[in-house]
């Protein structure tokens, strides 16, 4: 648990922690839109080298982006193989029995395995390890107030996601105590099958379950008693503002999207 990325903040000296929280939101929706704009592989290829670009310039370790990908393993190898063994294709590579594996279902699970961890890496490094949940809720409140003219309470979700984001490594430390508890009292998470397993959650999960009742308790009345009452009439005592460097980021993106389609084969008829 402790490799889930989510609510997890990076602190450190580099260009992508100094960019505006509104930006890097905009920058992440265009960058999974250009994974997904990739079709040959010099696109995969100039994706995959995009991804180490961001690695570098927000001068996070390696090895604990790394760690996000861990979770998500099982999913990665069961969409590869789904690539591998049900796509279709003209070349064949082998054959057995009723499976056959063709060179095209090769580079589609090998192209799908890259966009999922460009996907991983590109979120990770824009939205959690450079960003604090505070700085991306309020990113998120500011690109979503021209909804208020619907009456939409954009406030209100906003402080929803920030209090999740910032309960999750609460609850996954709880989790934790929870887990090496029941482990002291003789309970077995590893043996046994799968019914057995799940059986040995409950322990876990009942405990937790009201831990995070009574956490939710609190929170609401430490917010009454500080006389929390919305978003109306709030000011912010740090007012976000560009900066020329988000909007040159903008445009790189803007032209690493154009890249990708050049790359992919179209021309723009210039």
């Amino acid at each position: 648990m402790k490799n889930i990325a989510f609510g997890q903040y990076y602190p450190a000296r580099s260009p992508l922690h100094t960019m505006d929280a509104r930006m890097k939101v905009v920058l992440s929706v265009l960058y999974i839109v250009a994974a997904f704009l990739c079709k040959s592989a010099p696109a995969y290829a100039a994706l995959l080298a995009s991804a180490v670009v961001l690695l570098l310039l927000s001068r996070i370790p390696p090895r604990i982006v790394l760690r996000s990908l861990r979770p998500l393993f099982f999913i990665m190898i069961f969409t590869a193989l789904l690539n591998l063994f049900f796509s279709g294709g003209t070349t064949v590579l082998f054959s057995f029995w009723r499976i056959t594996v063709y060179v095209e279902g090769v580079y589609s699970a090998v192209f799908m395995l890259v966009r999922i961890v460009v996907l991983i890496f590109g979120t990770s490094i824009f939205l959690t390890y450079t960003t604090t949940p505070i700085e991306l809720t309020d990113a998120i409140e500011s690109l979503l107030s021209p909804l208020r003219i619907l009456k939409l309470p954009v406030h209100e979700f906003a402080m929803m996601m920030s209090i999740a984001l910032r309960f999750i490594p609460t609850l996954m430390e709880e989790t934790s105590k929870i887990m090496n508890a029941q482990k002291a009292r003789g309970v077995d998470f590893s043996s046994g099958g799968l019914i057995k397993r799940a059986k040995a959650l409950v322990p876990i999960l009942i405990p937790l379950i009201v831990s995070s009742f009574r956490r939710a308790d609190e929170l609401a009345m430490a917010m009454e008693c500080r006389c929390y009452r919305g978003g109306k009439g709030r000011t912010k005592m740090t007012v976000p503002k560009l900066s020329v460097l988000d909007f040159v980021a903008l445009a790189f993106m803007v032209a690493f999207g154009g890249t990708l389609l050049y790359l992919n084969g179209f021309r723009f008829g210039l």
